[in-house]
């Protein structure tokens, strides 16, 4: 290939490349579960340089998993569906156990303390092109809380 074409595929690449949302994922963990336990959920920190949306997850762990918010209504805690979750560029958008998460129902099997289990999570851009990014939730103790910053486990210019 001469240089002139090269140049052209290159410049071609680059300009795709720019086209999607760089998004990164950190500090994925989830809350172990007890024997007989049918639903657990994922927590994380998003950011992308793009506006995306957070649109659908999976795993392997379970056959549903939902973009799920956690709010409370006077005294009483309520757990719902959301259609997504925004990201915006310069900001960190963090799924916690007191508002959104990930839910992972009808486990398939126990998840233990240490256990490390995959998500794949959907985002989608403002012209709805999907940015699919996978990630590994390391399994915390039933009680834990949002903890010490793990290092980076996914990111994705899908």
């Amino acid at each position: 290939m001469s240089f002139k074409p090269m140049m052209a595929a290159a410049a071609l690449w680059a300009a795709a490349a720019s086209a999607f949302a760089q998004v990164h994922v950190d500090d994925v963990w989830m809350r172990a579960t007890v024997p007989q336990q049918h639903a657990t959920a994922a927590f994380m920190r998003i950011t992308s340089d793009r506006p995306v949306r957070l649109v659908a997850a999976s795993s392997p762990a379970a056959p549903t998993a939902e973009v799920h918010e956690m709010s409370m209504q006077g005294n009483v805690m309520t757990m719902r569906p959301v259609q997504g979750i925004d990201v915006l560029p310069g900001k960190v958008t963090v799924l916690t156990p007191s508002g959104y998460h990930v839910m992972l129902l009808d486990l398939r099997r126990q998840i233990k303390v240490g256990d490390r289990v995959p998500l794949t999570l959907v985002f989608e851009d403002r012209d709805r092109k999907r940015i699919t990014v996978e990630a590994s939730a390391e399994a915390r103790a039933l009680n834990a809380a949002a903890g010490q910053p793990m290092k980076s486990m996914a990111s994705a210019p899908h």
